[in-house]
């Protein structure tokens, strides 16, 4: 049984709308990225109380904390970057969820990725080591202009730190957006490492997002591996279908709709089942 995740920020930053959007699709999960336009990382114990209690109200649990831990540049100071990931672990420990989202550090333009790979792998490692008595999995997102932007330096990254603490977060949207064919160039090399899986898709040739099935994310080759390889765990819907930042994206209560009705048809076309 596969279940169903999104980042319910992108349907509204009120936690209220959140809940009714996700209630209505029958999701039964959110990926906490932001709330009142606050990240997650700035919410107060209070306010993580608040959302933990709207949650728990409606049978709503969190799948994972979406952090930007890992999304500031390679060069950029690690010792405050460090302190700040503990409270992304606290956080999942508040509000029951079992992995925290990461990045692998923006790389300088223009610089080749192959000269910050013992700067990158070091961290990595050291937030993985933090992780390790929290019961919390790191899930290393392949975000684009991060060192572990292509398959080939994110199975680097998983393999060379060979930590349980430290998954993949597989999102085939970023992975089009930086050039790769998702299925055919990488899901062999880092199917071992999967964990978690952004529902996301993108064209290839203006990198422009898309709902799941209608872009060239070879989502219906990965859906078909991952149910012949007994997958069993969270599609987190992200669409960016109204807005694509940096940092986060927007869709609005409707585009998130139409995106989760898009995964929906894919799933029923492949008959897996889902909740």
């Amino acid at each position: 049984m596969w279940t169903l995740s999104g980042f319910a920020d992108e349907i509204s930053p009120d936690l209220e709308t959140q809940i009714e959007t996700l209630d209505a699709e029958g999701i039964r999960y959110l990926e906490l990225r932001s709330v009142w336009g606050k990240n997650v990382l700035d919410l107060s114990d209070d306010e993580l109380g608040q959302v933990r209690s709207a949650l728990s109200e409606h049978g709503i649990g969190v799948s994972s904390v979406g952090s930007p831990i890992g999304k500031i540049p390679v060069k950029e100071e690690f010792g405050p970057h460090l302190d700040r990931f503990r409270r992304a672990l606290e956080v999942a420990g508040m509000m029951g969820a079992p992995y925290v989202r990461i990045f692998s550090f923006f790389i300088p333009e223009g610089e080749d990725p192959a000269g910050y790979r013992d700067e990158v792998l070091e961290r990595m490692a050291a937030l993985a080591r933090a992780a390790v008595d929290s019961g919390i999995t790191l899930l290393h997102e392949n975000e684009k202009e991060i060192y572990g932007d292509v398959p080939s330096r994110c199975y680097d990254i998983l393999s060379s730190v060979n930590s349980p603490n430290l998954r993949a977060a597989w999102d085939p949207a970023n992975f089009v957006q930086c050039g790769v064919r998702p299925y055919t160039e990488g899901y062999d090399l880092l199917r071992p490492y999967v964990e978690y899986v952004h529902v996301k898709d993108a064209l290839m040739d203006s990198g422009q997002v898309v709902p799941a099935g209608q872009g060239d994310g070879q989502l219906d080759e990965t859906i078909a591996a991952l149910r012949n390889s007994g997958f069993d765990g969270f599609f987190s819907l992200e669409p960016h279908l109204r807005a694509a930042g940096r940092f986060s994206g927007f869709s609005g209560p409707e585009l998130f709709r139409q995106a989760a009705s898009a995964f929906k048809q894919l799933l029923l076309a492949h008959r897996v089942e889902w909740e």
